[in-house]
């Protein structure tokens, strides 16, 4: 299982540890298109803001987003510490991979005018350096996976 799955199976509640009252039900056929997650079918969403009303960690996060964009602005590049900026991206990327294998489909990135392209490329490099990885990797990866 990899560890993307594994993380996703941990955010389910386990339900065997649960006190049985009633028979388990029998397994029901996967509708077609849906990917399951531990056993629950999640919908893909086609525009995540369509969803359900943001949560107090959503609001936060945008919360969050205005203050840094605010800082950047007005050139206080220390707003976030290396540790607390390691520990929201890794965060970040643990979020949007679990939805992806849930098949959620939504860029991590709304637009191509929020973020140059520079700035992909270097936090793209960043990230595949963290986890010791070659682009020939990625690309090798995103053609077993079709991502």
């Amino acid at each position: 299982m990899s560890p993307r799955k594994a993380a996703a199976a941990k955010a389910v509640p386990n339900k065997a540890a649960a006190p049985k009252t009633a028979p388990a039900k029998a397994a029901q056929p996967e509708p077609a298109g849906l990917k399951t997650v531990a056993g629950e079918v999640a919908k893909p969403v086609e525009n995540p803001a369509e969803k359900a009303p943001a949560s107090d960690a959503s609001t936060d996060a945008t919360r969050l987003a205005a203050t840094i964009e605010q800082a950047l602005r007005d050139g206080n590049l220390d707003t976030l510490t290396p540790e607390a900026f390691q520990t929201l991206m890794a965060a970040l990327c643990r979020s949007y991979g679990t939805q992806r294998e849930a098949g959620v489909e939504f860029l991590p990135v709304a637009d191509r005018t929020s973020v140059s392209p520079t700035e992909i490329m270097m936090i793209a490099s960043g990230l595949l350096k963290a986890a010791n990885l070659a682009v020939f990797e990625l690309g090798m990866w995103q053609s077993w996976t079709g991502r």
